[in-house]
């Protein structure tokens, strides 16, 4: 039996936000914690503060830090900021609606959803270039953090980088999942089924939310 001490990460996704709300596109832009969302984001405070973890991350955009500042109260933590966290740079889409996107990039929003994960939306990224920003990260903190748990505070398409890195998904496979704001994913690294190997234990637990309400969001 190897003694290869565990490595966890506890995911999280920033709690529901205006434009969550108004479903518009965030990307790279910004918008606060509805008061719904900072109401999500301090159960989960709560319930962290039962579970030991080293470390406590978050994306640096607005939305992420003002979620990993409430649950850093109950829990004690510094918070960092990680740039590699951000969500998917969406470019020209940011800020509007499917609608929108529709009425004034309807040729961009057809190449978007054909799933190619090497489109580069104009003024953004693609899929590819995104995951490939997340994974530098996991694969760095495995690298030197081994046998920590660190809790990080990010975004829909940062748990879908996650998922897919453990997974092994291919790129342009759809997402078969949702992300919930305010959820908690549980991704461990160590001696699983006799090799050493990612699992997933938790996806989306939102169970502290009971009472409150969510939106399940899919980015």
């Amino acid at each position: 039996m190897s003694d290869l001490l565990p490595t966890t990460v506890l995911a999280i996704r920033h709690g529901e936000t205006v434009w969550n709300v108004e479903e518009r596109f965030q990307g790279h832009e910004d918008s606060p914690l509805t008061d719904t969302g900072r109401r999500q984001v301090d159960a989960l405070g709560r319930r962290l503060r039962g579970m030991s973890f080293d470390t406590l991350i978050s994306s640096d955009l607005g939305r992420a830090r003002e979620s990993a500042a409430i649950i850093a109260a109950h829990t004690g933590h510094d918070m960092a900021t990680e740039e590699r966290l951000r969500e998917r740079h969406y470019g020209i889409l940011e800020g509007l609606t499917l609608q929108e996107i529709n009425a004034r990039h309807a040729k961009v929003l057809k190449r978007f959803h054909a799933d190619d994960p090497d489109y580069v939306i104009p003024g953004g990224e693609s899929h590819r270039m995104h995951y490939e920003r997340n994974r530098s990260w996991i694969e760095e903190w495995l690298a030197n953090r081994a046998g920590s748990t660190v809790a990080i505070v990010a975004h829909g398409g940062v748990l879908d980088s996650l998922f897919r890195y453990v997974a092994r998904l291919p790129l342009a496979q759809p997402r078969c999942y949702v992300t919930t704001n305010a959820s908690l994913s549980v991704f461990t690294h160590g001696r699983f089924y006799g090799t050493n190997r990612w699992v997933i234990q938790t996806w989306g637990d939102a169970g502290h939310l009971a009472g409150i309400g969510h939106h399940r969001g899919l980015g």
